[in-house]
């Protein structure tokens, strides 16, 4: 069995910081709160060009997560769509409180980000191996 901590040092993590502030936003926007997913999207879209000119590349997983969370915003806003807004705030919740986010498991799998062949293995490995850091919620071996 193990036992569950909590990691205090992901408060000091800006980027940490970004998805918990987009979380409730994300729940608002869900229930109806018209200027919620507007906020969402600037401090997003914020946090990809700054990453982005950080990084000066689009290639870090870093710049692509948050690029991929961006454009998902934008989807999410079209008719119909905002399935696509529930589905990110579980993969930001899932994010923030354990360290497990599945948009970056699944770029991970993306052509450009892989070194082998896809196979059923990367497949699993990129969605079965447990996170190495990044919530707030840990676990002890």
């Amino acid at each position: 069995m193990t036992n569950k901590r909590i990691d205090f040092s992901v408060l000091s993590d800006p980027s940490w910081w970004h998805w918990t502030a987009t979380v409730p936003l994300l729940a608002a926007s869900l229930s109806g709160v018209a200027w919620a997913l507007p906020i969402a999207v600037a401090l997003s879209g914020g946090m990809s060009a700054g990453y982005y000119a950080y990084l000066r590349s689009w290639r870090p997983l870093p710049v692509q997560i948050r690029l991929a969370f961006l454009v998902l915003l934008f989807a999410g806003a079209a008719p119909y769509m905002a399935w696509l807004h529930a589905v990110q705030l579980a993969g930001t919740t899932a994010m923030i409180t354990v360290g497990y986010c599945p948009l970056a498991r699944m770029l991970s799998l993306a052509p450009w980000n892989r070194s082998e062949p896809f196979s059923a293995y990367a497949l699993w490995q990129a969605f079965v191996v447990a996170p190495r850091a990044g919530g707030l919620v840990r676990g002890n071996a």
